[in-house]
């Protein structure tokens, strides 16, 4: 009975077994976390409505979340790691993204625009590892982060929001521990030469002191007068610049962004195919 009431209320009553399966599972995202591997709609309108109400929920859990220096509830992590995969589906299938997007609500549609904008910007940047060579492990508490984003923005006057962006970008906020295809290291991924000279006598591996030298170059790179360039001489690429701003501005809209995102887990592309490596679910 509350099953048929929701599809009813969403607008999804089925009119045949491929989109009843898509209101049905519409209507378990409401209900309760999906599991780790629980299948996605590929219709649009029910892609919309799984998108809308686990995003709505996600935040509802992230309020719930408290102290931010504790683990995340399992709730977060499983309410996150299907908005993520809901992205993905969408950054993949530009056809399903254009017509799933205009059925969102008008802030949400906005913003996954950006995420999709940056996903795919980044997606093509980025070259396939082998899979004997990914290293993972667990990420820093987001208190901490958060503090060490911003001791970083004081003392080098870098936007926290840019800090942490970045250090989403290249590591995952720490969870990817691999070396770049190129050699970088450590969780915002610094060529050792760099860091030899901007890593203020650190451990390039700990995330403090990587996160105060990422700043220290960006400030000597131009920041923040000139994020755009300081942050191309991090990584010379427009596209690179783009998704970081992207991610930035969303981030410094509304903190519980940052939230959603530092629950997101790692994908990887290797040579045979995305695979995630991170989060709940795993062998």
């Amino acid at each position: 009975m509350v099953t048929a009431n929701r599809i009813r209320l969403t607008g999804l009553l089925p009119r045949s077994p491929r989109l009843a399966r898509a209101s049905l599972l519409v209507a378990v995202v409401a209900l309760a976390p999906p599991a780790p591997q629980a299948p996605l709609p590929h219709e649009p309108a029910a892609l919309a409505q799984a998108l809308s109400s686990t995003s709505t929920q996600l935040r509802a859990e992230i309020a719930r979340w408290t102290p931010k220096s504790a683990a995340p509830p399992e709730d977060v992590v499983l309410y996150a790691l299907y908005q993520q995969r809901a992205y993905r589906l969408l950054g993949s299938d530009d056809s399903l993204a254009r017509r799933t997007l205009p059925r969102l609500g008008r802030d949400l549609r906005a913003v996954s625009r950006d995420i999709l904008a940056a996903h795919r910007e980044l997606y093509h940047l980025t070259p396939p590892l082998p899979a004997r060579a990914i290293k993972v492990g667990p990420a820093a508490p987001a208190a901490t982060l958060l503090g060490d984003y911003r001791e970083a923005e004081r003392r080098f006057q870098v936007p926290w929001s840019v800090l942490a962006a970045v250090n989403f970008v290249e590591s995952k906020f720490g969870k990817l521990r691999s070396a770049s295809a190129a050699g970088a290291q450590g969780p915002m991924q610094f060529m050792p030469a760099t860091w030899r000279r901007y890593g203020l006598g650190g451990d390039v591996d700990d995330p403090h002191d990587a996160i105060l030298g990422a700043a220290n170059y960006l400030h000597t790179s131009g920041a923040p007068g000139h994020i755009g360039r300081a942050l191309h001489a991090y990584n010379p690429s427009t596209s690179y610049v783009d998704a970081v701003l992207r991610y930035a501005r969303l981030i410094r809209a509304d903190r519980a962004f940052f939230y959603e995102l530092y629950n997101w887990q790692v994908f990887v592309k290797t040579p045979s195919g995305d695979r995630r490596v991170t989060g709940p679910g795993l062998p």
